[in-house]
């Protein structure tokens, strides 16, 4: 009986490691992207729901599991330029810290190489780790197109942890009028057979109260009951994202050495106004956790020689 219950536990702590691991550094739209034409389409047909919606802000998703990929689509408006967004997510760098800004993602360094980059992705648990008791996953970064007006930008890794596969992180960006710019970010990756298996006993215990932000009816007091489950987790990672790439464009117009600690706390800030999806740490530890994995991250990307080809 002893041993069931460990053999138990254990499926559960690999299933919530799985989900902070692979659901994070999930992944983005299907394998041709939508396209400028697609991605305007999209804004005319859904200007009511950036408008009107749960999120209070210009911003809707849309998420679905199918075979053994679990993909979602974050759609939103972003109040900077085109021409800035285009600028400061060209460069590959800059990834870096905008996805550290997830509490999962300890540290992030970069290689450049012509007409790509890779980026190490260094996920451990929400607490402080350093990157040596981290798992690293090697994304592949790309810029499909650059247009006068449509940005496609994919970050892609075959192999991510727990035999998950067929990451993607993808963003698509399009200019709405000289201020203003609509932005798709979307994730997917392929799950194993084993980590559903452990996924369904973890959601079904440890991992009951996590929900994303896709509504599926109502409780007999009337408030709205969200999805569960790998969808509800790959949601709160898109968002967790999303934010991160506004809380980095919002930052640019302010000098650089103040742009950290002010990413920080607006990331902060944001994810906590939806905190029944996205409440993981008290401010406080999320500021110093931070502040000692950004100067690992420096200390990693240091060590790290450019790549000449």
């Amino acid at each position: 009986m002893n041993k069931i219950r460990t053999f138990t536990m254990f499926l559960l702590l690999v299933a919530a490691a799985a989900i902070h691991l692979s659901v994070r550094t999930a992944s983005a739209a299907a394998a041709p992207g939508q396209g400028a034409e697609i991605l305007l389409n999209t804004y005319v047909r859904n200007t009511a729901k950036l408008q009107k919606n749960n999120f209070g802000i210009p911003l809707f998703l849309e998420s679905y599991e199918k075979d053994e990929r679990v993909h979602v689509d974050v759609y939103g408006i972003f109040d900077h330029p085109f021409k800035g967004i285009v600028n400061a997510l060209k460069v590959p760098a800059n990834w870096c810290d905008i996805v550290s800004l997830h509490p999962n993602v300890k540290a992030c360094t970069y290689r450049d190489q012509p007409g790509a980059g890779l980026l190490t992705f260094y996920i451990g648990k929400k607490v402080y780790q350093p990157p040596k008791d981290t798992r690293q996953v090697i994304y592949n970064y790309r810029i499909v197109k650059q247009q006068q007006n449509f940005l496609d930008i994919i970050l892609s890794a075959d192999a991510g942890p727990f035999g998950t596969e067929n990451h993607r992180m993808r963003l698509e960006a399009m200019p709405l009028d000289g201020k203003r710019t609509f932005v798709h970010v979307s994730y997917e990756y392929s799950e194993s057979d084993a980590l559903r298996f452990a996924e369904k006993a973890y959601f079904a215990t440890l991992g009951r109260s996590k929900v994303g932000f896709t509504e599926t009816g109502t409780d007999k007091d009337n408030k709205p009951v969200y999805i569960g489950g790998p969808r509800g987790a790959i949601e709160r990672n898109a968002v967790r994202y999303y934010f991160a790439i506004q809380t980095f464009m919002h930052t640019m117009r302010y000098p650089e050495q103040k742009r950290f600690s002010m990413r920080l706390s607006k990331w902060y800030d944001l994810t906590m106004r939806y905190r029944r999806q996205l409440y993981d740490l008290d401010k406080n530890d999320y500021l110093a956790f931070k502040a000692t994995e950004h100067k690992n991250q420096l200390t990693l990307q240091q060590l790290i020689a450019p790549v000449v080809k």
